[in-house]
């Protein structure tokens, strides 16, 4: 349960950035991070001294490429032999491997070899947007609403759910990013007509899309149909740019790039540069010295030639499009606003697309498409916490299901118990019997997808009724429930109508989810790495105490008057630090605490000797003085004395 009227954050966790946001003091913020940008990159890299996350992870990636894990959002709750996550792995640079089932991600930390889930990634990621929040509001946060594309399967959702209890946080609700969208655009627009708004979200990000139908009526938002597809999005751009690209410097200078992962993660660094500039310029120069093998790339790429490569890709926008529209039955002039979510609607490319499918109807650009969903996911975390602002009072959402949901039956039909865009939560059930004589078990293998036969469709899991009575077949009556809460999440269960008997599919068995005992101790490592990244730290602060203390002493030292001995002494000693400290990295706490204290007594001590010698030459000036003054004193008395006797 939420805790009432304690602080809960929106965060959308994305494939290529994230962005945190609050509502407090009657309004949404969109936080920064200590680099002052509103969004941050969804990078984890790990070095030899320790692990990194977000702007210092991304600006060392072309450096440390093997180690440096983006696109997480894209094998969160997929397993290995997925042919999406096989196609992916051709273009990453880091290691993806099999465990039991499920895939972990290979990486050198610290100089040993070490495996983490994507959750655990994602974790990392979500703990980076806790601090920043935490950091802003100058109190703990442990509670947050975290957005997911519509089009997540259960399992995504399930993993996205495990993220956030790794890194801390209670997941109060998973929201639909089109959801959130709707949400912040729709918010200033209940009040100015009265009647309804068919609002439809084009959502295109970095590495997902969806497109979402919503009806808006005074304070209730209710989806109407959602399609998409979780593996379109920016990445996918850029993959196409960068093959153009490393094709190009093949033609050019007779060599492949393919073979050399720091080559490949500079040139898509370029590559991403470029098709930012291509969203408002008609081409991009892109500049890459000493590329491979010290060759300089230099080339420049048109928006026509981008929009060429991509085509196919822009293209598949426009199906799901269709499909939602299907989905809601409505036509194309029902709707009244379009709204843009996420990076890459900013391509002119999909904006003249989806304007030419709705007859030229203005696309409407009023919110920021990289911060629409944080701040709708915020507005949802405040009601949900009792925060509301008056423009909340009556605000209610109504979401429904991306997928139809099922069992398989003889002949390995799907019986479909939940069909797509079913208002959630909700909960159907469906009679069943048995198929042969005398059967007292029945297997249960439920699926999620649109297809006939569920061997085209996609299993989440199976489980088994035991104890049915010896009968003909078709006799026994079994009841099987499906019911998918707040967060999409389905649980399934079958009954036996005359004995009583009852049968669970279990999530942390049957869909790849982690097992409690298995969050625990990722759990215990995240804190490790927080304690280890504290100590790193310490580390750090205290190198660059010593550093700064080594260069101040030597500058005073050749600054002031001081005997050659103590200065030569003093010069040597602040050598040695610097020399220390370049040829130890990895030097720990106390030797830098130590060295640092060694520098700071020899000069203590020279000031003192210095400080000795001027009070022993002000003592000898001070008895010459008194014996100066004694002697004139005598002169005095004699000349006074002649005086009176002449």
């Amino acid at each position: 349960m939420p805790k009432e009227n304690a602080l809960a954050v929106g965060i959308d966790l994305g494939t290529t950035y994230s962005c945190v946001a609050v509502c407090h003091h009657d309004k949404v913020e969109i936080i920064a991070n200590d680099q002052g940008n509103r969004t941050t990159p969804s990078y984890v890299a790990f070095t030899n001294r320790e692990h990194l996350v977000g702007d210092p992870a991304k600006s060392q990636a072309s450096l440390n490429p093997q180690n440096t894990i983006f696109d997480a959002k894209r094998l969160i709750g997929r397993k290995y032999q997925d042919a999406a996550v096989q196609e992916d792995m051709k273009h990453w640079p880091f290691t993806v491997v099999s465990h039991e089932d499920k895939l972990k991600i290979q990486v050198v930390h610290k100089g040993k070899v070490r495996s983490f889930y994507p959750e655990e990634i994602s974790a990392m990621v979500l703990a980076r947007m806790k601090q920043i929040a935490e950091a802003y509001l100058g109190c703990s946060v442990s509670q947050a609403i975290v957005t997911v594309p519509a089009y997540f399967n259960d399992a995504q959702r399930q993993a996205t759910i495990d993220a956030g209890a790794i890194a801390g946080l209670h997941i109060l609700k998973i929201l639909n990013e089109p959801t959130a969208a709707a949400i912040a655009y729709g918010l200033d627009l209940r009040n100015q007509d009265g009647g309804t708004r068919n609002i439809l979200i084009f959502d295109l990000g970095g590495g997902t899309f969806d497109v979402s139908i919503l009806s808006a009526e005074d304070s209730i938002f209710e989806v109407k149909a959602t399609a998409g597809n979780t593996h379109l999005g920016g990445q996918d751009f850029d993959k196409r740019l960068v093959a153009y690209l490393a094709d190009e410097f093949k033609k050019k200078h007779k060599r492949d790039l393919h073979q050399d992962k720091k080559a490949m993660q500079r040139l898509k660094t370029a590559a991403e540069r470029a098709k930012c500039i291509l969203s408002s310029c008609t081409s991009a120069s892109i500049s890459v010295d000493s590329l491979y093998h010290g060759i300089d790339f230099h080339t420049t790429v048109t928006r026509a030639r981008f929009e060429d490569l991509c085509s196919d890709l822009f293209r598949a926008t426009l199906k799901p499009l269709e499909r939602a529209l299907k989905d809601a039955r409505m036509n194309k002039g029902e709707i009244m606003d379009i709204v843009l979510v996420g990076g890459s609607t900013r391509i002119p490319k999909i904006q003249k697309l989806l304007k030419e499918y709705f007859n030229g109807k203005e696309l409407c650009k009023g919110i920021n498409p990289d911060e629409a969903v944080a701040y709708g996911a915020a507005i949802q975390a405040a009601i949900l916490t009792g925060n509301r602002t008056p423009k909340m009072q009556n605000l209610f959402l109504l979401d429904v299901t991306p997928l139809s949901l099922g069992i398989n039956t003889q002949g390995g039909v799907m019986a479909t118990i939940i069909k797509r865009n079913s208002p959630v939560p909700t909960k159907e059930t469906m009679e069943f019997t048995t198929t042969e004589d005398d059967q007292d078990t029945i297997l249960f293998m439920v699926y999620e997808g649109e297809r006939a036969l569920t061997k085209h469709n996609h299993l989440l899991g199976t489980f088994t009724l035991n104890g049915i009575p010896l009968a003909p077949c078709g006799v026994p009556v079994v009841t099987v429930t499906f019911s998918i809460d707040e967060n999409n999440i389905l649980t399934v269960s079958a009954k036996d109508v005359e004995t009583g008997n009852t049968s669970h599919l279990t999530i942390s068995d049957t869909r790849g989810r982690l097992g409690k005992e298995e969050i625990e101790k990722i759990v215990q490592a995240a804190e490790e790495f927080r304690m280890n990244d504290q100590t790193q730290q310490e580390k750090i602060e205290a190198m660059n105490s010593l550093e700064s203390c080594t260069l101040e002493l030597k500058r005073v030292a050749e600054e002031q008057v001081l005997d050659i001995q103590a200065k030569r002494r003093m010069l040597e000693m602040c050598e040695s630090a610097s020399s220390w400290l370049e040829g130890n990295p990895l030097a720990e706490k106390e030797e830098c605490e130590q060295r640092q204290k060694d520098l700071e007594q020899a000069w203590d001590s020279i000031c003192g000797s210095i400080a000795q010698s001027e009070n022993a030459e002000g003592a000898m000036l001070a008895e010459d003085q008194e014996d100066h003054t004694a002697g004139a004193d005598g002169a005095k008395v004699e000349t006074q004395a002649e005086n009176e006797m002449q």
